[in-house]
């Protein structure tokens, strides 16, 4: 009598990917969730984010203000956009990514999105972030950010305010909003950029004319 061997196949289900997208109405859902995974991480940075309520998230998703990371029905990650000072400044704040989906460049995509959403919504506004964390030094600095000092960044106390849930708030205090543990970083509106586009522009078109017109 002859036996088959018979072999056993594991399927293995496709990933979900991952989607990036301008935040909405429709996703007031993951209000809660945002605001918990956004205590968890100042919480393991022992350094600041400052913690916003359901309400506050959920405002910022009507407004279209803020970028959202979804792997399916799964929050991915998440960041919002902020105007200071009548809209002379714009901030991305609350960058936060799923730790189960870390170190696969997915802050960086969420961080890309906001700034491009940041300036095209307020073109005129220039947009400065504060931050302790070398992985998004390194993702201003591709985006056009420069190291500067806090007198170049919104004077608005409102702001400021909002670093009081930051341990190291009494360091900004004792040295009156001048200086901290945070690096600030200020990229130029697209307003002004435009100009600097137009330029290298026209650099390209009369290097592949080899300098005609």
């Amino acid at each position: 009598m002859n036996q088959e061997n018979q072999t056993s196949e594991t399927i293995t289900e496709p990933e979900v990917p991952i989607t990036i997208v301008v935040a909405g109405p429709e996703h007031a859902e993951f209000a809660e969730d945002i605001c918990l995974m956004i205590e968890d991480s100042a919480k393991a940075r022992k350094t600041g984010i400052a913690k916003r309520s359901p309400e506050y998230i959920i405002k910022k998703l009507n407004n279209g203000d803020a970028v959202i990371a979804l792997q399916g029905k799964k929050l991915a990650g998440f960041c919002y956009i902020e105007t200071w000072s009548h809209g002379q400044y714009v901030a991305n704040s609350g960058l936060i990514v799923n730790p189960d989906m870390r170190k696969g460049g997915l802050g960086r995509e969420i961080k890309i999105k906001a700034f491009n959403l940041a300036r095209d919504k307020y073109p005129y506004a220039k947009v400065f972030g504060i931050t302790t964390s070398l992985a998004v030094m390194k993702i201003n600095t591709e985006l056009g950010y420069k190291p500067v000092t806090f007198s170049e960044l919104t004077p608005d106390d409102a702001f400021w305010q909002g670093c009081s849930s930051c341990p190291n708030y009494d360091i900004l205090q004792r040295n009156e909003h001048k200086m901290c543990l945070c690096t600030g970083m200020l990229a130029p509106s697209k307003m002004e950029e435009m100009p600097y586009d137009l330029s290298r522009m026209i650099i390209n078109d009369l290097a592949q004319n080899n300098g005609s017109i």
